[in-house]
């Protein structure tokens, strides 16, 4: 398989913090349409991971190429306009905007302050407001301000933020923190649906969780790969054992 094929190829990847490698040499490849899981103790540099990806932080050495397109000389708005949606571990959503304002403002609109200004709300927008509003299980909340809506709603409204701007690779950190046994059940079902037409990244600590969602689990360990595969495969790697309970 060439790497054209595809969604995000990472070669050899480095950075370091004060003499640390918090990822070291690191090479993953993330299929189109594929649901990534990626696990790992503390410290593994699961989040130095997305940060390189969405250009928070710069790489030492290596390459992530994106649809084929070089990012590491790439700053991080340009790689939001390629396609690349990040959520942090903590929700930014606008607490005293509507769920609908909130998923509004998000549209891609024009590219000037101008356009910006100038905005309507088009049928385009209402409609794409409509269809995220509902993947995210808020359809109803539309008129709520986004402050009243419980933790976990909170989190699908920033998800659906996100999916506004439609974009072709979407980095999610832990995104079921706490959650209800309810919502985390709902976030399950959100995650199979929205990763159909894009590829999804998640970081994740939870393992019900992960064994529900991941097509394929990467273990990190120490800023490199320990394994990857089924979540099976790697519950039963001793590598992965060892890292889990030996520490």
């Amino acid at each position: 398989m060439s790497n054209t094929d595809f969604a995000l190829a990472i070669e050899d990847l480095t950075v370091s913090f004060d003499g640390f490698k918090a990822i070291d040499a690191l090479t993953l490849y993330i299929d189109k349409n594929e649901l990534r899981v990626i696990i790992g103790p503390n410290g593994a540099g699961k989040t130095t991971l997305l940060d390189l990806i969405c250009g928070k932080t710069k790489a030492a050495s290596g390459s992530i190429k994106f649809k084929n397109t070089e990012l590491t000389k790439m700053a991080e708005f340009q790689r939001v306009r390629l396609g690349i949606g990040r959520k942090f571990q903590t929700p930014s959503i606008y607490e005293n905007l509507s769920v609908f304002q909130n998923l509004e403002v998000s549209f891609p609109k024009g590219r000037s302050v101008m356009g910006a200004l100038a905005f309507k709300c088009t049928d385009d927008v209402m409609d794409r407001v409509k269809l995220v509003a509902q993947d995210i299980h808020l359809f109803d909340k539309l008129n709520t301000e986004a402050g009243l809506l419980s933790h976990g709603q909170k989190q699908w409204l920033e998800i659906g933020m996100l999916l506004m701007q439609d974009p072709e690779l979407l980095l999610l950190d832990e995104p079921i923190a706490g959650m209800s046994a309810r919502e985390r059940e709902l976030t399950a079902e959100l995650l199979q649906r929205i990763c159909k037409n894009r590829s999804v990244i998640v970081i994740e600590h939870d393992m019900n969780f992960v064994k529900q969602i991941a097509h394929k689990v990467t273990v990190m360990h120490q800023g490199k790969i320990l394994a990857e595969g089924s979540m099976d495969k790697v519950q039963n790697d001793p590598k992965v054992i060892d890292v889990y309970l030996g520490h």
